[in-house]
């Protein structure tokens, strides 16, 4: 794809002058059992982005454009973010990808539900979480790069959405905005089969429709007469 090499111009991508080489060396491992294919992106629901959609945008960006500084999520009248992400059929996932620019306002704490795009901030503080994950933070500069943070994968078995909580970010209360620029995630996908399900259906159907409509028929022209 041509928009592979999107990001070098960027500073912050790869300080060392071997660009090509990183480049080369951690994209395909990183393809490699990456969900992006299965997100239902339309329906992505971010509550207290401080810009609409941008929770969606993050998600969007490819790995190769995993560094862009545009767009981000940031929050919006506190640290908090509430991200309902859901797939095109059943995953298994194994780890989540995250990239935020190394600063006070890098997200802390995610907690992860499984299956519950339902939830608002009220339930996401009250229930306990499938999974919570401590985002760490680093200050290296122009040698930052997304992390891959392992899940408890036998936690994760037939998950068609997950739900994001970002509870708290690296200021430690000081800092009100927290700052995402990549989500992604990587597992194994098995898409939803509705071919036994739509036979079932007709099977069961039809011999009922077909009584249902005699009746009706007979009905009528009794009424009739």
């Amino acid at each position: 794809m041509a928009h592979h090499h999107g990001h070098d111009h960027h500073d912050h991508d790869h300080g060392h002058g071997h660009d090509g080489h990183d480049h080369s060396h951690d994209v395909t491992p990183a393809l490699q059992s990456n969900l992006y294919k299965q997100i239902d992106f339309d329906k992505i629901i971010t509550l207290n982005e401080a810009e609409r959609r941008s929770g969606e945008g993050i998600v969007k960006k490819t790995w190769a454009q995993r560094l862009d500084e545009k767009p981000e999520l940031e929050s919006d009248a506190d640290e908090q973010l509430l991200m309902s992400i859901p797939f095109t059929g059943q995953t298994k996932l194994h780890s989540l990808l995250i990239y935020s620019p190394p600063t006070p306002s890098a997200p802390k704490t995610i907690k992860l539900f499984r299956n519950r795009p339902d939830l608002d901030f009220s339930t996401a503080s009250d229930l306990s979480p499938t999974q919570t994950l401590t985002i760490p933070q680093t200050l290296t500069g122009s040698t930052s790069d997304a992390f891959e943070i392992p899940l408890n994968r036998s936690q994760f078995n037939a998950t068609t959405s997950v739900t994001l909580f970002f509870e708290d970010n690296w200021s430690d209360g000081e800092e009100d905005v927290t700052r995402v620029l990549y989500i992604g995630f990587k597992g194994d996908f098995t898409a939803l089969n509705r071919e036994p399900v739509t036979f079932l259906y007709e099977a069961a159907a039809n011999p009922r429709d077909h009584t249902i409509i005699q009746g009706v028929q007979g009905v009528g022209r009794t009424i009739g007469q």
